[in-house]
């Protein structure tokens, strides 16, 4: 129990820092730390994720760092595939239900660096290019800024009019892979808001707290009446403890710099990779 405690309280500084990793990180530590078996682990973490997310979203709240609106709609999107997700998992083996999982974090992971890297290199370049003619008066710049407003990439005042096939699809399938794997599904969401929907690394860790408060529940709605192998005891010290780290975290993130948020989290994503895939070989 108060392995679990602390272990609890590490996940919930993870996910009140980066808005995300209270799944990835509660699977395989109920799992690999705590000997649970990977569907009740994957149970029992849906139930940490909502209440580290909820008492970490008052904090992003108060620094309008959550767009509830957008929150909403895309986790409500994700929702159909979140329960879809869950009842499939059944079926397949806990092995390969940890293989797929650390793979698929792996490859999130390497994109979110690849990511930050390009970030780093065009902000060097940027400050290394002398200042010239003002934008108003370049033309390419003005018609590239309209091509962006009507594609929706990114539209001044944070409307969210990102193509409505893409984001359908995106939130589907972001919700199909929470409810399979039994995470919160911020590892997947904050990539998807920064890298297709291009928020700032700081909104979109704050937006998907939401997201993953209404992706685990319709992933735990979805499990009732699942034959599940939970420790009940060890999940609810866990949630205490990642619910205690979630509200030290949220400040903690205000010091560290947008980039350096963006690479922890993808090294963060492959440690669990590693971890994840090495349990299975051993």
């Amino acid at each position: 129990m108060i392995v679990a405690l602390l272990v609890g309280v590490l996940v919930g500084l993870v996910v009140g820092v980066l808005g995300a990793g209270g799944g990835i990180l509660a699977v395989p530590a109920l799992t690999l730390l705590l000997g649970q078996p990977p569907h009740g682990a994957a149970a029992g973490s849906l139930l940490i994720v909502l209440a580290t997310s909820l008492v970490a979203l008052p904090h992003r709240f108060n620094r309008h760092e959550a767009r509830v609106k957008e929150g909403v709609v895309f986790g409500l999107l994700s929702a159909v595939g979140s329960v879809v997700g869950a009842r499939l998992s059944a079926f397949v083996p806990g092995w390969l239900l940890f293989t797929l999982f650390g793979l698929m974090v792996g490859v999130v992971g390497v994109q979110m660096l690849v990511k930050t890297r390009a970030s780093s290199a065009g902000a060097e370049q940027a400050a290394s290019t002398p200042q010239s003619t003002p934008a108003e008066s370049r033309p390419d710049q003005q018609l590239n800024s309209a091509s962006a407003d009507v594609t929706g990439v990114q539209i001044p005042g944070g409307t969210w009019k990102r193509n409505g096939v893409k984001l359908f699809f995106a939130a589907l399938v972001t919700g199909l892979l929470t409810g399979f794997f039994g995470v919160g599904g911020g590892f997947l969401i904050v990539p998807v808001l920064t890298l297709l929907m291009h928020y700032p690394i700081r909104e979109a860790s704050g937006t998907s707290l939401i997201v993953m408060s209404l992706a685990s529940v319709f992933g735990l709605i979805a499990r009732i009446g699942q034959p599940l192998n939970v420790d009940w005891g060890v999940v609810v010290f866990f949630m205490v403890g990642s619910m205690v780290g979630g509200v030290v975290g949220g400040p903690l993130s205000t010091r560290i710099r947008p980039v350096m948020l963006q690479r922890i989290f993808g090294f963060l994503l492959l440690i669990v990779c590693a971890a994840s895939l090495a349990s299975v070989v051993v």
